[in-house]
């Protein structure tokens, strides 16, 4: 018997990293979804979402070029770019900072594509310590402690808080609890009201 008539080896299974294909993006969605309920915004890593994913860290950032934070918003299903909404927030004068914060903030909840995951995500932290806690480390690391570092405060960890819990706050009391006064109000004179006190928490300005 000559190797000709010897049999083929049979196929065995493929062992490794996952390569990329049209799965692998919504695998790794689904890795960063079980590390971030486990682990919480801060401690969850690329590389170990990578890891639980099956690929190669590289292809994390192939399919994520945002970063952690993009990959966390895409978890949430939530429709906004977190490096967008910064840059737009922190160019322009800083003496009207303030101001842009709120102006954005009320243009992405105003959309309708938008307004109902937003309101979803709000409520889940309402209610579960594990989605609270998430969306605090997010938002106090990539929105908006990104904008009190920018600005130069003096204790950007504090501003960047605060101005979330204005803004958080505020949207609680105007989509969800729906407070007459707040949910009737334009956003002219919602602007007008807390433009002043977010730039007192964001440039060390007296309200």
């Amino acid at each position: 018997m000559t190797s000709r008539d010897l049999p083929a080896p049979a196929a065995t299974g493929r062992r490794g990293r996952r390569p990329g294909g049209d799965d692998t993006r919504g695998v790794i969605i689904e890795a960063a979804r079980s590390a971030f309920a486990a682990k919480g915004y801060d401690r969850a890593s690329l590389r170990g979402i990578a890891r639980d994913a099956g690929v190669d860290p590289a292809l994390v950032h192939h399919y994520f070029k945002g970063g952690k934070a993009e990959l966390f918003a895409e978890t949430l299903a939530v429709p906004i770019n977190p490096a967008a909404l910064v840059e737009r927030i922190i160019t322009g004068d800083p003496d009207r900072l303030g101001w842009r914060v709120i102006e954005t903030f009320l243009a992405v909840w105003d959309a309708p594509e938008r307004r109902e995951t937003l309101t979803a995500l709000i409520r889940s932290s309402m209610t579960t310590d594990e989605s609270a806690r998430m969306l605090r480390e997010y938002l106090g690391r990539e929105v908006f402690g990104r904008i009190a570092a920018a600005t130069g405060v003096s204790d950007p960890e504090l501003g960047g808080a605060l101005a979330a819990s204005q803004v958080v706050g505020m949207a609680v009391m105007r989509y969800i609890v729906k407070v007459p006064a707040l949910a009737e109000a334009s956003n002219e004179q919602v602007v007008a009201r807390l433009g002043p006190v977010l730039q007192h928490y964001l440039m060390d300005n007296e309200a």
